[in-house]
């Protein structure tokens, strides 16, 4: 049975355990989205799907599988999101919880809106795979929809507010405490916002609500790009000073999901703009501008990705809290960039790749790149497994009763 009734030990960056099953969920969409052909619609749908699975082929198992995996990681989602918030509810009547909105690790809450968003991102994915005739109804849940992330990036906003305004008042910023990246867990979160936005920004057809979509898409992205700036130099400027927390060295990591949100954030206010401002013809778009563009994001991916790596394996890490008998919260940072590569990898190959005629859909060079963005899903997986079962499973050297 999962553990529970943590009271003081629990730690809101738990919820990235929620987060990263739903971004597997997602990266199991992305087989869907891009293998898929659905000419009706910017994304794959229950009526393009259900043939493609019926059709007996070896697409159809690839669907068959993608489909589980969906369901499956969604479900986990789910009750880990309901798991963490009676958790926190908990933790909230507890002395930790002020200490902690007194201290760095405040940064940590941002860790919720981050994972309310993505239990939007796994809902709409749900309903677009599972209801049929979705998109005959679509428009009327994107009002919705932007209603629902303008309740979570105010939410955002007001845990950052309150954290940095009492930084700036307090001026107690303990710099020796800062040598890792655990404060980008801020901009993660406005940037997991910002792609959220613009979706409707642009798959609507309404230009209202295409439009008001694509403006808080800028604001919260204009937001994850300037504060990430700031928060990079702060944090490496630490790590420098001080060398990098064991414990929090995953945090070398966070860059890849963030690049993957903005890089996303960016194609999508691409089309949302040709389509509805300018009247482009996608199919005559410069794909090749946009090999160059994924490009860029890709490379700097694969620094932070080997940087990462090279740390944490020399200092030990992955043998005392993957392998080891260590615990931390923080492990569950390891997950969102594995999905963050594979789903970002997926843009990268159907966009950069085959779309600006590069190499063809389902040939040789295709399978070719495919197959590591595959392998790097499956390790995710198997990480993810093991950190559940691992935490979650074993009261370890917590003192928790088991729920």
């Amino acid at each position: 049975m999962m553990i529970g009734q943590l009271k003081e030990h629990y730690k809101p960056l738990y919820f990235l355990a929620a987060l990263g099953n739903g971004g597997l969920a997602i990266s199991f969409f992305m087989y869907l989205m891009f293998m898929v052909k659905h000419p009706a619609t910017p994304m794959a749908t229950f009526d393009a799907i259900y043939p493609a699975l019926m059709a007996g082929n070896a697409l159809s198992v690839v669907v068959a599988i993608s489909l589980v995996g969906i369901v499956f990681f969604a479900w986990q989602h789910y009750k880990l999101l309901i798991w963490n918030i009676r958790e926190y509810q908990l933790f909230k009547q507890t002395e930790a919880y002020t200490e902690l909105r007194q201290s760095q690790a405040e940064a940590s809450l941002m860790a919720i809106p981050l994972t309310y968003a993505m239990t939007m991102n796994v809902s709409f994915i749900l309903a677009a795979v599972f209801i049929p005739n979705f998109w005959s109804f679509v428009e009327y849940l994107f009002p919705a929809a932007i209603v629902a992330y303008l309740a979570i990036g105010t939410y955002a906003l007001r845990i950052f507010l309150a954290y940095f305004t009492r930084l700036i008042l307090e001026g107690q910023f303990d710099f020796s405490k800062n040598n890792n990246l655990s404060q980008m867990v801020i901009i993660f979160a406005f940037a997991m916002i910002a792609v959220g936005f613009a979706a409707p920004g642009a798959m609507s057809h309404h230009h209202a609500v295409n439009a008001v979509a694509i403006f808080f898409s800028l604001f919260f992205l204009t937001i994850t790009v300037g504060l990430a700036m700031f928060k990079l130099i702060l944090g490496f400027n630490s790590i420098i000073k001080h060398g990098i927390s064991l414990e929090a060295s995953p945090s070398l990591w966070i860059m890849i999901p963030i690049l993957t949100l903005i890089g996303i954030t960016v194609t999508r206010l691409v089309f949302g703009f040709s389509h509805h401002f300018f009247e482009i013809d996608m199919h005559s778009f410069n794909f090749a501008l946009m090999y160059f563009i994924m490009s860029v994001f890709i490379s700097l991916q694969l620094l932070f990705g080997v940087i990462g790596y090279t740390v944490m394996k020399k200092i030990g890490y992955f043998e005392q809290y993957v392998d080891g008998d260590q615990n931390s919260a923080g492990s569950f940072a390891l997950i969102c960039p594995g999905v963050a590569f594979f789903v970002f990898g997926m843009f990268f190959l159907f966009f950069g790749i085959v779309k600006a005629g590069l190499a063809a859909q389902f040939g040789i060079v295709y399978f070719a790149l495919l197959v590591p963005l595959v392998y790097i899903q499956y390790k995710t997986i198997a990480t993810m497994f093991k950190l559940n079962r691992k935490i979650f499973y074993r009261a370890s050297d917590m003192t928790a009763q088991t729920a």
